[in-house]
């Protein structure tokens, strides 16, 4: 083989190996997710940790505090052939699966959450089950292009967005005359 076709070959690989990395919500213990964060950091595993401030509040002092904005998941960035690696990881229970097999999450819907946490918007999380709708998008205000499907408008403007594949929903403040349809 000549060096210009083993070097297309090597870039040929490369890309495949690319195209393998996706994201994928991992379940974890109760309350470990800034401790399994940490440790998949450690083990140079790419992972986002959304994270939502908030004030604690105690008889003496009130405090503001980072907590999950979604209790007991985190999400990384890796190939199946890394999964041993992040089960051995002290804190993970299991991937996030359908049907026994891990669901990779679209890049869209981790810039959609990085969007959430980086704006200055009320957020609430439920997982309460939800009829489909409208998919929407915002189109001013600090969450300018977040998307998803529209489930209810509420009392006081807030919007439901559901998140595909986490079986959760966020609640945001959001006024109606910032979506559109898309």
């Amino acid at each position: 083989m000549s060096e210009p076709e083993s070097i297309a070959s090597e870039e040929l690989t490369l890309m495949k190996k690319v195209s393998e990395v996706k994201w994928y919500a991992l379940y974890t213990r109760p309350r470990a997710e800034k401790l399994v964060f940490a440790r998949l950091e450690e083990e140079s595993i790419e992972t986002f940790l959304p994270l939502m401030k908030t004030f604690r509040f105690w008889s003496d002092r009130k405090k503001l505090v980072e907590k999950p904005l979604l209790p007991s998941y985190i999400f990384v960035k890796t190939i199946k052939k890394n999964f041993p690696k992040v089960y051995k990881i002290t804190g993970v229970v299991k991937f996030v699966s359908f049907e026994g097999k891990p669901v990779s999450i679209p890049q869209k819907q981790i810039d959609n959450l990085r969007l959430l946490i980086n704006s200055n918007a009320e957020i609430e999380v439920t997982s309460d089950k939800f009829s489909p709708g409208d998919n929407v998008e915002v189109i001013n205000g600090s969450l300018v292009g977040l998307t998803g499907e529209l489930i209810r408008i509420g009392s006081k403007n807030r919007v439901i967005v559901h998140v595909d594949r986490l079986d959760q929903n966020l609640i945001l403040k959001i006024p109606k005359a910032f979506l559109k349809k898309v």
